[in-house]
């Protein structure tokens, strides 16, 4: 997508980077893996067809890409310049944080022309009412929806806390509301974003998982997402947004 080409988001444990050229070789490289092509439903490619995928998305408007970087190399944590001051993709410090997986969101249809809702706060999570719905089979498939995607691909990264972070940040870009998936224990400060190129209604959000895959189930109930359908022919469970937000 054009609008993150120029975009790095800075947190504590983790940085995220358009997907770009450099990065191919590395991913390709994950894409070997046949499990994580079973996690992600993904076709194994020549590098070279890669590099024709990364291009195609680097222009594609219904997909946003982060690569997620770790801040924590062995050699020790990399001091980067903290938000409002920018950071480029092409900042050569980067090149000394790790790849460690990425993060993506699809856009299936139309953003809803809705008015600027970056000024309403979300509640806090422990005292926010669920706006949870009966479980509904039936649910329309042809509204506008969004639907994340996460993978850490390297085992040694998995379980430190770096995908909630990398989440965060990609919610809070996408929908200009960073607070709204803050957890008791994790938030990512709002100066860490700009105003949101896209605006994304929070409610629009969903993610589809394994009826097997706890860890991130219970990764996506700390961000505000609920199960709303079981799929039992895809053996998966779809989980939406549901975190009130005040007005």
């Amino acid at each position: 997508m054009k609008v993150n080409q120029d975009t790095v988001l800075v947190g504590d444990k983790v940085v995220l980077v358009p997907y770009r050229q450099e990065h191919v070789p590395k991913y390709h490289e994950w894409m070997l893996d046949e499990e994580l092509r079973a996690l992600t439903a993904s076709e194994p490619l020549t590098l070279e067809e890669e590099y024709e995928m990364q291009e195609k998305w680097q222009f594609d408007e219904n997909k946003l890409t982060f690569i997620i970087l770790s801040r924590n190399p062995e050699e020790g944590s990399l001091e980067l310049p903290k938000p409002p001051e920018k950071v480029l993709p092409t900042d050569d410090r980067l090149t000394k944080l790790q790849m460690v997986g990425d993060v993506n969101i699809f856009l299936h249809g139309a953003i809803p022309q809705t008015r600027n809702r970056t000024s309403e706060p979300a509640t806090s999570p422990s005292s926010a009412p669920s706006t949870s719905r009966p479980i509904d089979e039936n649910e329309d498939e042809d509204e506008f929806h969004a639907e994340v995607e996460i993978m850490i691909a390297e085992p040694a990264f998995r379980r430190k806390g770096l995908a909630i972070e990398a989440l965060q940040l990609m919610l809070g870009y996408a929908t200009g509301q960073p607070q709204a998936f803050s957890t008791d224990t994790a938030s990512v400060h709002a100066s860490a974003f700009g105003s949101s190129p896209l605006n994304i209604p929070p409610e629009s959000l969903l993610t589809r998982i394994s009826d097997t895959n706890l860890p991130s189930m219970k990764l996506f109930e700390k961000l505000g997402f609920e199960v709303t359908k079981r799929v039992e022919v895809f053996q998966e469970v779809e989980m939406r947004f549901r975190r009130r937000l005040t007005t």
